[in-house]
């Protein structure tokens, strides 16, 4: 994080304030539905604009959730970019990153949307958007506690733990270059966390305190020295959960 001492502190409070207000805002909706939109989001009938509105939720879930994760990413790729350009290189916007990050979670809303249409119509989930069949929560859970150990999981996380190595082997100059980058290190962190986000069917999608415990473990799973090794044991809780489940509902 040295290099964020090379930011001005103009654009460091720029940066901050722009992703804390971002998730903010996200954050807020999402508690609004809780108080005041759950009616209308259990309709049970997916015309358009009801999986047009779901599809929303979704994106502006993962905004709220992952912003908070890449923000050092983000910090050093605008100290980077500005030496850069001091230099006499073709300006990186930090803005096109962000939106190349974003791009990917939310093609990924578009899969999770989807994943939860196939799910209500084989009456999978509840009214409150949370498996109504322990074998599917079961699952859910002892396939994200495997996805802790398998070796995808560790490279992917590699990349997001290491904003450093990750732009200085994938630096490209310009707009157009940066979101490029933003698509890759989006891309990275979907490899990393997407196994992870099939557990908001396990606690509720609307849930907002097991949406911010998921959002508090890839948090801490990117920042900590040993977010790596935690996962990993994590991984031996889900999988031990999720035969508990399994077995007390068989």
């Amino acid at each position: 994080m040295s290099l964020t001492r090379a930011l001005p502190r103009r654009d460091l409070i720029a940066i901050i304030g722009s992703l804390a207000g971002v998730t903010l805002l996200a954050w807020l909706y999402l508690g609004s539905l809780n108080m005041s939109g759950m009616a209308a989001m259990q309709i049970r009938s997916w015309s358009t604009g009801y999986f047009l509105m779901m599809f929303l939720m979704w994106a502006i879930m993962m905004v709220g959730m992952m912003l908070p994760s890449v923000a050092p990413t983000v910090l050093i790729f605008a100290a980077v970019a500005r030496k850069s350009a001091a230099q006499g290189t073709p300006a990186a916007p930090t803005g096109a990153f962000v939106c190349g990050y974003l791009v990917i979670w939310i093609l990924f809303s578009l899969l999770a949307t989807t994943a939860q249409w196939g799910l209500d119509r084989a009456a999978l989930l509840s009214p409150m958007m949370v498996a109504n069949s322990a074998s599917l929560g079961a699952g859910l859970l002892v396939a994200a506690g495997i996805y802790q150990w398998l070796p995808i999981k560790d490279r992917c996380l590699r990349q997001c733990r290491s904003p450093v190595d990750f732009i200085a082997t994938h630096w490209r100059a310009g707009v157009p270059g940066a979101f490029r980058m933003g698509l890759s290190h989006g891309a990275y962190c979907l490899g990393c966390c997407w196994v992870l986000m099939g557990l908001l069917f396990v606690g509720g999608v609307m849930n907002l305190l097991w949406i911010a415990a998921i959002t508090l473990f890839v948090l801490l799973e990117k920042i900590l020295p040993l977010g790596d090794a935690g996962g990993r044991v994590t991984g031996i809780l889900m999988i031990a959960v999720g035969g508990v489940i399994a077995f007390m509902g068989t």
